[in-house]
């Protein structure tokens, strides 16, 4: 097979969730044989064509002076352009819809034959709080508009899987994100960030309002353990939603915001030794950081949402407020010697069963060769 991903920040990984799947899933796939192409922005550290046996093609983007947000238009028409003018792709892999909309209706896609199109539909972007209701309402109609001109649809979590076989009548392909079980854990490192094992809460996430920082902290600080064991935010607070969070918390007992971590061994080792993770996510999608959490023995309380619930299942303690998670951490030490260890053993078990990569490879192998038998 003959298979394209685009519209990541390419690879290797430098960036977030989309970056890290194609790396994995592509590599794994050239192992197996297949010719397998990155569209990569040419801003990108990595220079080369080829990266252990996948095909890189590096694109100009205009997203360093334009912004991330118009630049991506560009970077993905480019690259879409790229695809079907130069290249003979069996598949073409979509990461994300947000971006490439206008270049599947300039390139009228739904009608072309050859190659085949399927779009990972992430989570449900127009609900993200963090745009403002005209950048929603846009948003909501290319998720109508993607529905309508991709091929087929891709669903990393069964909760947006059944969101578009309800609301358009649908199917998507649930194939989720994958993580890895470290052992590398070093407590030396926690040293770096004035930490004691087991002796804090952690948080890890990008400071944007969807992922309800404020219900995490305010229910801390509402709560008995405020001051007991700090509150570690992870995440760059250079953000209009981080800079605000700093304002309004950084002084407060107990509340530490530490930045972005991007050394993996240091984030592994401050997730693997924190008393419990946070994880407020909530518009939806197999959120990355999750699965690296469970796959970092981490014990997890969690937003209370069909999506969370999709992939932990009852092996969290879940909160739907801030009120929620001041009832859990006033009894955390009880809920821990209950839950903790069954949670954890539970966890490590789905990722291994369900989310190990290379389960996704032979998953993604199996979806790709199952299109090539759909007639257009």
């Amino acid at each position: 097979m003959k298979i394209a991903f685009i519209s990541t920040r390419g690879i290797p990984n430098n960036y977030g969730g989309f970056e890290q799947f194609a790396e994995y899933i592509s590599v794994g796939l050239a192992k197996r044989g297949h010719e397998v192409t990155v569209y990569s922005p040419h801003f990108h550290l990595y220079k080369e064509n080829t990266y252990k046996g996948v095909r890189i093609k590096h694109i100009y983007s205009p997203e360093t002076w334009m912004g991330s947000s118009l630049g991506g238009f560009f970077y993905d028409f480019a690259s879409l352009r790229d695809a079907l003018k130069r290249e003979q792709f069996d598949i073409i892999y979509e990461a994300g819809y947000t971006s490439i909309v206008p270049a599947y209706i300039y390139f009228n896609v739904k009608n072309i034959k050859h190659p085949i199109f399927t779009t990972n539909m992430d989570g449900l972007e127009y609900k993200r709080t963090k745009f403002n209701k005209w950048v929603q309402k846009f948003i909501f109609w290319e998720e109508r508009m993607t529905v309508k001109h991709s091929h087929y649809l891709i669903a990393d979590n069964m909760g947006i899987h059944d969101y578009y076989k309800e609301k358009y009548g649908k199917e998507s392909k649930f194939l989720a994100y994958g993580a890895d079980i470290y052992g590398d854990y070093d407590e030396s490192l926690l040293a770096e960030f004035g930490l004691k094992a087991y002796d804090y809460y952690l948080l890890v996430a990008r400071l944007e309002p969807e992922n309800n920082i404020v219900m995490a902290v305010e229910g801390y600080l509402a709560s008995k353990e405020k001051g007991k064991k700090p509150l570690i935010i992870v995440g760059k607070t250079n953000t209009p939603h981080g800079r605000y969070l700093m304002e309004k918390y950084g002084n407060k007992e107990g509340i530490r915001f530490v930045g972005g971590i991007y050394d993996f061994e240091k984030l592994n080792s401050v997730r693997y030794y924190s008393f419990a993770y946070f994880h407020g996510h909530s518009v939806g999608g197999t959120n990355p950081s999750l699965l690296e959490a469970m796959a970092s023995s981490c014990y997890i309380l969690a937003n209370d949402n069909i999506f969370n619930r999709a992939v932990l299942k009852k092996n969290a303690e879940y909160y739907k407020d801030s009120e929620g998670v001041k009832e859990i951490l006033n009894h955390i030490e009880r809920l821990a010697d209950r839950d903790k260890v069954q949670f954890i053993r539970e966890n490590l078990e789905e990722i291994r069963k369900e989310y190990s990569w290379e389960h996704l490879v032979d998953e993604h192998e199996a979806y790709f060769n199952w299109l090539l038998t759909q007639k257009r």
